[in-house]
């Protein structure tokens, strides 16, 4: 006697196919939204005000610090209204904090009554910008130089002639260590300045902290 088999599926085969079908369909399905609540979060993170105040912060004391004369720059402590160099106590090398930090830089195009237009190397800048705390708004004043925010050896700043921008707001820092350091040698300072804060969002009480550094490139006179 011959046994003949039919082609095709059973029912049982048929309904194991369809619940091993509907698992994989409800695990790709549980991925996919996973994936994209993980992407709106990272997205709603990296588009929050408080990112962008940081994204902020570190291209302008980046860009502006790189322009700035490496000879011709000072971190200073406040009081008040008050600002003072702040100084190394020794020789050796040192980290020197402070409140502010002042860069001095060049914004003219070159002396044009000249046929090739050099630079006046004898002139050390001819704007400044301020990093600065204002209670809790980090700010940067802009301005003609000289006179510059601050005097020589210190004193009040000089608010003739300045542009203002707020960079960011709910800013804290270490209280042991202000905002801004360089490390100096000799009593000198070796041209990289260092930021350090922490912004807060108003909203959610996150977060973000700053930490990023400049580097000057240009010496002059030399």
């Amino acid at each position: 006697m011959r046994y003949r088999f039919r082609s095709g599926l059973s029912l049982l085969e048929f309904v194991i196919t369809m619940t091993v079908g509907a698992v994989l369909t409800l695990v790709v399905g549980v991925l996919l939204v996973s994936g994209q609540r993980a992407w709106n979060h990272i997205y709603t993170s990296v588009r929050s005000k408080v990112h962008e105040d940081a994204r902020a912060v570190t291209i302008a004391f980046g860009s502006i610090g790189r322009k700035s004369n490496r000879l011709d720059y000072t971190i200073y402590t406040a009081n008040g209204g008050t600002y003072t160099p702040a100084e190394p106590e020794t020789l050796d090398e040192e980290v020197v904090a402070g409140d502010a930090v002042e860069f001095r830089f060049w914004d003219v195009e070159l002396d044009q009554a000249d046929s090739h237009q050099l630079m006046d190397v004898t002139k050390q800048a001819t704007a400044y910008a301020l990093f600065y705390l204002d209670d809790d708004k980090l700010k940067i004043d802009y301005g003609p130089y000289p006179p510059g925010a601050v005097p020589p050896g210190g004193g009040s700043r000089n608010t003739a002639d300045i542009k203002t921008i707020t960079l960011a707001e709910n800013v804290v820092t270490d209280p042991n260590m202000g905002p801004f350091s360089h490390t100096t040698t000799g009593g000198q300072g070796q041209g990289s300045v260092r930021m350090n804060v922490s912004l807060t969002d108003p909203e959610d009480g996150k977060t973000v902290t700053v930490k990023t550094a400049t580097s000057m490139r240009n010496v002059w006179p030399r």
